[in-house]
Parts: structure tokens; C-alpha cells; sequence
């Protein structure tokens, strides 16, 4: 109890002050559960119990999602589950959807709330690895008594959130555990599998999103990583991950304008020969122009009628 009383006079003196939100990511996560939710640190946690109606409309609203994540959840847990770590893959909300523990933890788990159709949102249990992870679309750790609640001060939570084809947020991945041995130290170690998996999924959604596309690596961008660009047979990108977006200044978010690669990558892999190299130089024109001929007949040093017969030639469709 004085461990509990303790951790609750911190987060109040914390919140309180003018100054420490501005100094800590924690502290105005913090802020936020006392501010915004207008959670009490010593309250018991919210009601643990599975809301099984929205768990099962989200699963079904995220079939895909889960089908590509659940292999990848499965491997995870076979590296670290043994260690008495839970695996957990939520909404874009923080709805616990699917979750992987061991025989020996599933009734911890179950009473701490790490279980399917649990909301582990900031504003349902504030501070914590799944709900914070969501607000601040970063990966991070939630350690123990960094948690805004005293009923969650036992518990450590290492997450990272996973962002869809179209570079919005559709979920967060979970590593958590209740052990008391568990240290910081070993956080780190998982805080690196976490991103990871997390990205696994990323990339294979993007994958099944673009099937018919070239998938290749932005620029500079690690090989393990799901920086990835989609490219149509014309060589114009039609598609980019949340960090291929960000490497190349494309929308954060929703379709992205077309643009031909060699914009992107300054290299163009385009049809080899003549004939090829034409085709891509007046779909270039036009994807840059966005689909306006006379623009791209300007740009080629065409006339408009001359660009119209050179694209029925070449089997290029009017793109406005």
C-alpha cells in the first residue's frame, strides 16, 4: 500500500506542475490521463471485462490485419513467451483483438486486463505501453511504475504501432509482462523485436494491398525495413508505406498523388529500347502534369494533337 500511495502523491505532484509536461514525454502523457480523461491515479482500473460485441466487429472490420499479423505473433511468442511475456495485437483504439501467453500466465494476464476485448486506451486506463504507443504513434516502453494508474504499477509493456498500406494507424503491437523480475535492461532487448514484427506486418499488408506492383525499398532506407514503394508496370509509384512517405516528403496519409520513380529515386527502371524509353517519358509527362496533355505536350516540346496520336501508338490511356 505505501508503494501504491507513493507512486500516486508522483503522478500528482507531476501533473500539478506548470513545468514537468513540457521537460517529459512521460509527464505529459501523465497530463493527459489526469487532464484530458480525468482519470485518478488511485481509482481502480477500469472494468476488465471483454466487450465480446465490439471485439467481434473489430476483428471482423480487421480480418486482413489479423490474418497477416497472427503467424508473426505466433513466432514472436515462440522467442519470448517462455520468458513470461504476453504478446498482444490491438485496434487502432487500443481494443486488445488477439494475444498469445503461456498456460502458467493466462489468469495473470486475464486479471490484469491483457486479454481480447479489453480497452487499453489512454483515456480507458491512461499511461500505459498500448494506449500511449496509439496517442504518440511512436514506439516506447511503459516500465512499471511509469504507468498512470497504481493498479497497473506491476506490470511492464514494450510497444510499437503498426501503420496500414495507406500510411494510417490500424494498430499497436504489445509485448507485456507482470513478473516482478522483470528489469529495464531486458525491455531494451525486446524494444528491437517489437519495431521489427511490427514492420513485418507493415510490409506484408503493403504487399498484399499492391499485388500486381513492383514492391521496392525507398531510398537509403534499411532492408529490413517497410519503407517500401509500390510501382505500376509504367514505372510511376502508386503506392508508399507511412516511413516511404516520409523519406520522400509524400502524403502522410490516404492515395498519394502519382509520380513517376525516377522522380523519387533519380533512376529510372523503366521499359528498355526505343520504343520503351518513349512510352515512359510521355507517362512521366502526364503523371507529373496530372494527367493534363497540354501541360505535358509543353513539357515534351509537343503539340497537344501530336502527344494525343503518340499515346494511341503507344497504347497509353487519356489520363484526365
Amino acid at each position: 500500500m505505501a508503494q501504491t500511495g507513493d507512486h500516486v502523491a508522483r503522478v500528482i505532484g507531476t501533473v500539478t506542475s506548470g513545468s514537468e509536461a513540457a521537460r517529459s514525454r512521460l509527464a505529459a502523457s501523465w497530463q493527459r490521463s489526469w487532464l484530458k480523461h480525468g482519470l485518478d491515479p488511485a481509482a481502480t482500473a477500469a472494468a476488465r471485462a471483454p466487450d465480446t460485441d465490439r471485439l467481434r466487429d473489430q476483428r471482423q472490420a480487421l480480418e486482413q490485419v489479423l490474418a497477416v499479423a497472427a503467424p508473426k505473433l505466433d513466432d514472436l511468442y515462440a522467442m519470448i513467451g517462455h520468458c513470461g511475456c504476453g504478446i498482444l495485437l490491438t485496434d487502432a483504439s487500443g481494443l486488445v483483438l488477439d494475444a498469445r501467453a503461456g498456460s502458467a500466465d493466462t489468469e495473470v494476464f486475464r486479471a490484469w486486463g491483457l486479454a481480447p476485448g479489453v480497452d487499453w486506451s489512454e483515456a480507458a486506463q491512461g499511461t500505459n505501453g498500448i494506449g500511449t504507443c496509439l496517442a504518440e504513434r511512436r514506439a516506447l516502453t511503459i516500465h512499471r511504475d511509469q504507468h498512470y494508474l497504481a493498479d497497473n504499477i506491476g506490470m511492464s509493456c514494450i510497444d510499437a504501432p503498426v501503420f496500414g498500406p495507406d500510411g494510417g494507424l490500424i494498430a499497436a503491437l504489445d509485448v507485456s509482462s507482470a513478473r516482478a523480475d522483470q528489469t529495464e535492461g531486458f525491455n531494451r532487448l525486446i524494444e528491437a523485436m517489437v519495431a521489427r514484427v511490427a514492420q513485418a506486418i507493415e510490409a506484408d499488408l503493403f504487399r498484399q494491398t499492391f499485388p500486381k506492383a513492383r514492391i521496392i525499398l525507398a531510398e537509403g532506407a534499411d532492408p529490413a525495413s517497410a519503407a517500401l514503394l509500390a510501382v505500376d508496370q509504367d514505372d510511376v509509384v502508386i503506392g508508399a508505406t507511412r516511413e516511404a512517405r516520409r523519406r520522400h516528403g509524400l502524403e502522410p496519409a490516404g492515395t498519394i498523388r502519382p509520380r513517376p520513380v525516377v522522380d523519387l529515386l533519380g533512376r529510372d527502371g523503366g521499359p528498355a529500347g526505343l520504343e520503351g524509353a518513349e512510352r515512359a517519358a510521355v507517362i512521366r509527362a502526364l503523371t507529373r502534369a496530372g494527367g493534363n496533355v497540354s501541360e505535358a505536350a509543353r513539357a515534351l516540346g509537343l503539340g497537344r494533337a501530336t502527344l494525343y496520336r503518340r499515346m494511341k501508338r503507344l497504347g497509353i490511356e487519356d489520363r484526365t
